[in-house]
Parts: structure tokens; C-alpha cells; sequence
């Protein structure tokens, strides 16, 4: 089977060309959800401005960090992979009884996805659920990315499995999928770490992201729920693409109000 999909404009929305365009963020389980910070926008250009030749002031590298937001790591990990006595994989925490996380909310947030799943002989893919959600009225791509513009002291023992899908039609959910090419280190990532990016894709190309959160909506939760699942029942998603924008409603996003702002 081969998929096409094209970035396009398929609603009448030319007038909504000019401007910073919106996109909204939310967590779609508010319990706990205290631990997850606000996407940051990378500000690597703001380092350095003492001299007039510094990266710092590239037009190039101020335009590539502007589509960048970083989300931070919402809680310490220290894991070890390992098999069970039937040879089956498994995870061990690593901080024990130290750890910051109880052991039953840890196994609920952390699974190691099928052997056969795989997309490497030996190399394990887990997945760390997030509750975080990005969504647009307007057509924008989003890539989740791995946070190469920051220096990490703990390097990964294996790369994140990253994704680019549109999120005016598909928000969903992130997952934090990890291939473990070293299974012979651990993976060690300290709350408030930088865990992944957020990149985000506009038309035209130029235009500037403004990211802000969102109300949880009635009509939004009704959309979630329209499209959730839908992986575990077809294989290509974005096949889907169609059906769904055909029945989202023309607006999901509302800023959010929060006390002492108007």
C-alpha cells in the first residue's frame, strides 16, 4: 500500500494567512498534572549577544529555535532492562525504594512494547505516556523531536522514536517512545530534564507559532474522543485524516482563564 499525504489548506481559511499563527496546548489528564511544565520555546539565540558575529544573532538559527519548544522530563527516571526467568523483557527502577515515583503509578506510565513490534533485532522500544496535547484551528504539522540543542550530561543509551503527523485534524495524546540500542546502561533522565521538542510546521513557512494553553472544551473532548483509539483497529492513521476533519467542528480553540488575567 503506498500513502500519500499532501499539506494543504483544505478548508477556506485564506483569510487567516497573515499573523502568528495558533496553537494550543493541554493535558488531557488534569489529575497530577501539576508535574508537567509548559512548553518552553528554545531560546538558544538569547545565550550569547556580546558580539556582533555570534551565532546568537544568525537570522537562520533565531528562525530554526522560534518553531522549537522543549518539554521537560515530569519526573526522575532510572531504569534497567533486563529479561525475566523466561527470558521475557522487563523494566527494573533502578531507584528502588528512593524512588520519587510509587512503583504500581510507574508501571502505569512505563510498558515495553511487543518483541515482534520491534523495529530492530535486539533493541527494545519502550513507551512513557504524556498527557500533553497540541491542536490548531489552522493546518500545522507537528514533529516530536529529541532535545538535540541541548547539551544532556546523562547521554540516552538509544534514541527517541519521534513523529510527524497534522494536529488540526489528529491531536492526540504524545508518547515518549524510546529505542534501547545499549540495553547494557541504563536510561537516566532527571525531572526537569529536556525529554523531547515539539517543531511545528506552518503555511506559508515563515509564519510565526505562538503556543498558549487552551480550555478543555466539551467540543474538543468530544473531537479526542471522535479520533482516540483508532490505531488499535487500522494500521495507516492517516488514512483517517479525511473522515475526521470532515466532522471537527470550525473552532476548538479557547485561551484558557485563569485568575487576575481578563
Amino acid at each position: 500500500m503506498q500513502l500519500s499525504v499532501t499539506f494543504e489548506n483544505t478548508r477556506d481559511t485564506d483569510n487567516r494567512k497573515s499573523g502568528p499563527i495558533q496553537v494550543g496546548w493541554f493535558l488531557n489528564q488534569v489529575k497530577g498534572g501539576v508535574i508537567f511544565d509548559p512548553p518552553e520555546r528554545v531560546k538558544g539565540a538569547e545565550r550569547n549577544k556580546t558580539h556582533a558575529k555570534s551565532a546568537s544573532r544568525c537570522p537562520a538559527v533565531i528562525s530554526m529555535e522560534a518553531r522549537y519548544f522543549l518539554i521537560r522530563c515530569p519526573f526522575d527516571i532510572n531504569l534497567a532492562f533486563g529479561r525475566d526467568e523466561k527470558g521475557k523483557p522487563s523494566l527494573r527502577n533502578l531507584n528502588g525504594t528512593m524512588s520519587g515515583v510509587r512503583a504500581n503509578k510507574l508501571a502505569e506510565m512505563i510498558s515495553i512494547t511487543s518483541e515482534a513490534e520491534w523495529r530492530y533485532e535486539g533493541v527494545p522500544t519502550i513507551q512513557i505516556k504524556t498527557p500533553y496535547v497540541f491542536i490548531s484551528d489552522e493546518p500545522v504539522y507537528m514533529a516530536q523531536t529529541p532535545p538535540f540543542m541541548h547539551y544532556l550530561k546523562q547521554p540516552w543509551p538509544g534514541t527517541l522514536f519521534g513523529g510527524r503527523f497534522p494536529i488540526n485534524v489528529w491531536p492526540r495524546p504524545l508518547m515518549w517512545a524510546f529505542e534501547w540500542h545499549d540495553t547494557s546502561k541504563p536510561l537516566v533522565i532527571k525531572r526537569g530534564d529536556p525529554w523531547f521538542y515539539a517543531q511545528f510546521e506552518t503555511t506559508p513557512p515563515d509564519r510565526a507559532v505562538v503556543v498558549d494553553e487552551i480550555e478543555r472544551t466539551p467540543e474538543l473532548i468530544d473531537y479526542m474522543d471522535l479520533i482516540s483509539g483508532a490505531v488499535n483497529y487500522v494500521n495507516q492513521t492517516f488514512s483517517l485524516f479525511e473522515k475526521a476533519e470532515a466532522r471537527r467542528p470550525e473552532t476548538l480553540l479557547q485561551p484558557l482563564k485563569r485568575r487576575g488575567k481578563s
